[in-house]
């Protein structure tokens, strides 16, 4: 029985700590404010802010922790190496968590030492760096902080007039105390996928079968599996995919994102951890979900295949208003409709656009891919978040 600390205790991780409980393990879930959800299915809970050093520090040495799981951006993961050094085992790297916790930091590793195709991109940190950043890439273009997530103070800037307003809106979403925006030039794909890709302490890498999703916002809306791509595209996704894990080392699994495009595949962006567009796997769309891949590759567990055992897609259950007491509507027509699921976060409050939840639909491997994501997305639409 292994002992984890989980920093960061969202949807994805509460999902995480379910499947740690079901084969025996324990689970400490931190976050910065209390009754977050995966502290609601954790054996115990810390809350601090995890961008302070010295509170994370004792955190650990309270707990003595057998693995420590990043699940957010915002740690102040420098300590990570640390930790090693002190004999902890970090998920999957203290290099991976370092890197990929910051934007910069993984796009120069990508397109400079593994000489992946990426967007054209350049960096800036102040408005004017970035009014000088769009000129030399040109427009429209994409701003977004270093460091964010389910892309908070992301977007396109496509006048002379967005220019300001896209620093303003990367400040207020920036997390940690990061000032620095990545500009990055657009690139015409014709769809963007996510693909898991599990490493494993034998050195053996599985990928998952792609999902496909789209965006509002920065964040995901719906995600299907497969994602239908051509068998070259998706060849060189996994390729890709092995030598950027590779290149950071460890185990668990990460959600690599690509854009594909008329020329070709591009990478953009990385997670070490679950990743939400993967949520659609909590259809039993494969034979082990995203949460159980990770924690099976944390533990050292050995995961001899991934096989897609049915189609199915992903709709967020988004709030429209603030609450402190969120309460929800329509639930009943979702659960009466066949080959659905939803999962409710149990998140305390809600604001616009927060994600409170998600509806999963699924079908027999000859389905329809299409008609299945409609269909998660009509579901979805019928769930309302009230005061």
């Amino acid at each position: 029985m292994a002992k984890i600390l989980l920093l960061g205790s969202g949807e994805l991780g509460k999902e995480f700590v379910i499947a740690a409980q079901r084969i025996g393990q324990i689970v400490i879930a931190v976050d910065s404010y209390a009754n977050a959800p995966a502290m609601q299915v954790a054996h115990g809970f810390e809350v601090i802010n995890m961008l302070d050093g010295d509170a994370l520090d004792r955190i650990v040495a309270k707990h003595q922790p057998d693995y420590i799981v990043p699940e957010i951006e915002a740690i102040r993961t420098e300590r990570f190496y640390e930790y090693e050094k002190q004999g902890y085992t970090v998920i999957p790297s203290a290099k991976a968590a370092n890197y990929t916790m910051n934007r910069k930091s993984i796009r120069d590793l990508a397109a400079k030492e593994l000489g992946l195709k990426t967007a054209d991109y350049r960096y800036a940190a102040s408005a004017k760096a970035l009014s000088e950043a769009v000129q030399e890439i040109g427009m429209p273009c994409v701003v977004k902080p270093l460091m964010s997530s389910s892309g908070k103070g992301q977007s396109t800037i496509k006048t002379e007039s967005d220019i300001q307003k896209a620093w303003d809106y990367s400040q207020e979403g920036s997390r940690g105390d990061v000032a620095e925006v990545i500009v990055e030039g657009f690139v015409n794909f014709e769809y963007e996928i996510t693909l898991l890709t599990v490493t494993q302490r034998d050195g053996k890498t599985l990928c998952c079968p792609p999902i496909g999703h789209r965006q509002e916002r920065g964040d995901y809306q719906e995600s299907w599996q497969p994602a239908t791509m051509q068998s070259e595209h998706l060849q060189k996704a996994q390729d890709m995919a092995a030598k950027v894990t590779a290149a950071l080392g460890g185990a668990g699994l990460w959600g690599v994102e690509f854009f594909i495009a008329d020329d070709g595949v591009y990478f953009s962006e990385l997670s070490p951890r679950p990743h939400d567009t993967g949520m659609v796997t909590l259809g039993n769309t494969q034979n082990f979900n995203e949460f159980e891949l990770h924690l099976r590759a944390v533990l050292g567990l050995p995961i001899p295949e991934i096989t897609q055992e049915r189609i199915g897609a992903s709709a967020v259950i988004l709030a429209s208003d603030h609450s402190d007491h969120p309460i929800f509507e329509g639930i009943e027509e979702v659960a009466a409709a066949p080959q659905s699921d939803f999962r409710l976060f149990g998140k305390p409050t809600s604001r616009p656009y927060r994600r409170m939840g998600v509806v999963v639909t699924y079908d027999g491997l000859n389905g329809d891919i299409k008609a299945v994501t409609e269909r998660a997305k009509d579901l979805a639409s019928k769930v309302r978040v009230l005061k």
